[in-house]
Order: C-alpha cells, then structure tokens, then sequence
C-alpha cells in the first residue's frame, strides 16, 4: 500500500482509507459482523486510515464504538479520524461547534473509540452561529492537550478554510468527491497554497460507481438513496448508462470501475485520500488494490469524455446541500 502525506503538520496515511459511516447509517439495516471484518480486512491490506463521526448512528448503534472494537488489536498502526459539530435536539438534528459542545463530543469519542487521542478531529459542517476562529481555538487547545493530533474541515468554503488555518493549522478538508460530484475542485487552489491534504468522502458516488445500482424504489425505506436526486427517474438512467461506458474501459484495462474510479480520484492529486466504504471484505480488497492502478492520459481523457462535469442529478437534495462559504 503507498502512503500519502495529509497536509504539512505530518500526517501520513494509506492512498486508500475507509469511512465507517455506511456501517450503521444511511444504506439501510446494518451488518455489525460483516462491517467488522470489512475493517480488519482493511488493515490487512495495509489500510491505515478509517473515517467515523458521533452523528453516525447514536445510541446502541453507535459508530465509533464498532470502529473502535474493530481496531483494537492494531490501534497503534492506524490512523482514527473522527468528528464533532451536531447535536440532537427536540426539532431533530441540528448544528452545534460551541466550544463547550466541541470538548464534550470528543471527551465521549475519546471514550467511544476507546483511545487516548484522536488523530484527526473535523468539524462535520461549519456552524453559522460559531465563528470558526472560536472553532479553531478550541481545536488548539485541544491539540496542546493532547487529545487531538491534527484539524480538520468538512464542508467548509475558502473564507473559513482560511480564517480557521490562521488560527490553528488545518491538516485537511473532507467534502464529498467523485467522478460523479466535481464542485470541490474550486477549492484546490486554496488547498494547494495553504498546504492543505483533501480526503474525499462518497468516492464511488455511494455505491452508484460500483456498478450494483438500482432504481431508488427498490431500496429499503432507511437508505439513503431512495430519495437521492441521482437514483431518481431521468437522472438514474442516465448515471447507469455512464458507469456502463466507465466499466468498458475499466474492462479493457483488467480492473473494475470502482478501481478506475478510485484511481481517477488518486490522480488529480498527491494530497489526495479517498475514503470509501464498505460492509464487504471482498470490496475492500478491491477497493485497496485500487492504489496499484495507473491511469494514462489517455485513459484520463476518455474518462472526462464519458463524464465531463460530473453525473446526473444533484448530491443531496437542495435544502441538505453545504453552503460554502
């Protein structure tokens, strides 16, 4: 597994990390045991960098509790990033990164993962009530503690990125990337010249670049993309129709499309670490080995002939789409 470096603070991780979330959130009823051994397969890949958030499944289901057990025969070896900035409340979800609010969910993700520190703490979604300097304070303070080793920015546009950077140095921004969600790219510039890695979340588009995509109808009620724009009629055949192309190409080339997409992603970037996820040791093999593929230019340019701004339909729907800023 090759190794890439996450920003100028010194993080280190593997070409292909791994983000839980899908592990009790968001794809319909969990597989505890399978997700389990999805993880351990991981390592032994050579894996080192796994994604989870308190907000991913709370309660008996939560996710930083199984990544934790997952890990923790090996905890030393890998590289645990976690995240703060929701809260329950009686309206439902809501956002909450008052500093008060930060050092209580990572005191309980310290406990839930059951480590002595966090490698990366992000906030999850830039809080407008909070300004981001009290934000990045409290991150310093606990980074000087020692709770936290690295900082990190989800969803966060070049204002923030910036103000934040000022006041604690950001390690890495984490927003969603894919051949299929190409927004992000205006971000790269401020990245590059603040020396800030980029993880990509959803880099198989959930699952939709993998090639097993169905009709949103034919999903359980707790999935996700039941109502996501892009498994909606028009825009579904469409995306289908693109990843058959994608999986042409990938064929010719020996690899699957979930390798060829990954491996697009790895070559818009050195600081760049995608982090798909899956309850299958199987496709977590195919996903690590994703790293070991080189895509020429030519093949890039037939990729960007297939989808040359991105897929059908938007990523979320329009009331849950981030508003950078």
């Amino acid at each position: 597994m090759q190794h890439r470096k996450l920003g100028t603070q010194g993080l280190t991780v593997s070409a292909i990390g791994y983000g839980a979330m899908g592990l009790t959130q968001g794809y319909g009823p969990s597989d505890e045991e399978a997700g389990v051994a999805a993880i351990r397969r991981a390592h032994e890949l050579g894996v080192t960098f796994f994604d989870t958030a308190e907000v991913y499944g709370w309660g008996s289901s939560n996710n930083e509790v199984l990544l934790g057990k997952a890990v923790s025969d090996f905890r030393d070896e890998v590289v645990l990033a976690t995240k703060f900035g929701f809260a329950q409340t009686e309206q439902g979800l809501g956002l909450n990164s008052r500093p008060d609010n930060i050092r209580t969910v990572t005191d309980n993700s310290l406990r839930y993962l059951g480590v002595d520190q966090i490698d990366v703490l992000y906030q999850h979604r830039v809080d407008p009530d909070v300004p981001i300097e009290d934000v990045a304070g409290t991150v310093k303070e606990l980074i000087d503690e020692g709770k936290v080793k690295y900082f990190g920015l989800s969803e966060a546009g070049p204002q923030t990125i910036r103000k934040a950077h000022a006041v604690q140095p950001v390690s890495v921004l984490q927003t969603e990337y894919s051949l299929f969600e190409r927004d992000v790219e205006q971000l790269f510039p401020v990245l590059q010249e603040l020396g800030i890695g980029f993880v990509p979340y959803s880099p198989l588009g959930r699952g939709f670049i993998t090639g097993s995509a169905k009709p949103a109808a034919e999903y359980d009620a707790t999935d996700f993309r039941k109502t996501n724009p892009r498994w909606q009629p028009g825009n579904f055949e469409k995306n289908v129709e693109a990843v058959e192309r994608l999986g042409q190409l990938a064929t010719a080339k020996g690899i699957t499309v979930s390798q060829l997409a990954l491996a697009w992603l790895l070559a818009q970037g050195e600081q760049i670490v995608p982090i798909p996820g899956t309850r299958s040791a199987a496709r977590m093999e195919e996903n690590a080995h994703a790293a070991d593929v080189t895509l020429t230019e030519a093949d890039l340019a037939a990729i960007h002939e297939i989808l040359p701004n991105g897929g059908f339909g938007a990523r979320y729907a329009e009331e849950h789409i981030p508003n950078w800023v």
